[in-house]
């Protein structure tokens, strides 16, 4: 149910097209809420005919022009009860984390590789969170409803931070040579009693010795 209601704080804050929500939801607002070009157009006539939601009219009509939409009255009383909801944390589930257990009983191939990927792509959003930082919050700005979006960027930075710090932990910990349990140590010959080496060194005492 939150994709609706991401959609209509997305248009509270400015009316836009299908087109521009995209744009938005692949920039600011992924952040905290992802969707494609398609979920967002399916959500956007599920709005509209809901009656939250309506198109602009444009002041001069033409044939695929993209409509702008803007939430009605019924739209916002929705997002303000859906907002003042309590909502429980939702468990994680993380296909990489499942994979990762997987890989302790049949074996690490091809783990590696994946590790590093992750690790890339989360190096890359932070790096996209930190521009949108510098650029949509500068020093000054602060007005509580800057507070409150800079808040929800925050939480998307210290996410991203989480996740390349442990993706490193992960990919040192797949680098590290297991230890070896000391039974298991090579002995020389001769180094410990009841080896063969041993044995042999008490055998052939050295000339002169009885």
């Amino acid at each position: 149910m939150s994709l609706p209601h991401a959609i209509l704080t997305a248009l509270l804050e400015k009316p836009s097209s299908g087109l521009e929500l995209t744009r938005r939801f692949d920039k600011s607002i992924g952040y905290f809420w992802s969707a494609t070009h398609q979920q967002i157009y399916r959500e956007l006539a599920r709005l509209e005919q809901s009656g939250f939601i309506r198109a602009l009219p444009s002041a001069v009509p033409a044939r695929g022009q993209k409509k702008e939409y803007e939430v009605l009255p019924a739209g916002r009383a929705e997002l303000t009860e859906w907002a003042a909801a309590g909502q429980d944390p939702k468990p994680m589930r993380d296909p990489l984390l499942l994979r990762m257990r997987a890989a302790a009983v049949i074996g690490t191939d091809g783990l590696r590789d994946e590790l590093e990927r992750h690790l890339a792509l989360h190096r890359a959003q932070l790096t996209t969170y930190h521009g949108i930082e510098t650029k949509d919050f500068p020093p000054g700005r602060g007005s509580e409803q800057d507070r409150l979006r800079h808040l929800v960027l925050r939480g998307g930075i210290e996410l991203e931070t989480f996740w390349i710090g442990w993706l490193t932990e992960a990919l040192d910990a797949l680098a590290a040579e297991p230890e070896k349990a000391p039974d298991t140590l090579a002995a020389e010959p001769g180094d410990a009693p009841g080896t063969p080496g041993a044995e042999q060194g008490r055998d052939q005492a050295a000339p002169g010795q009885t």
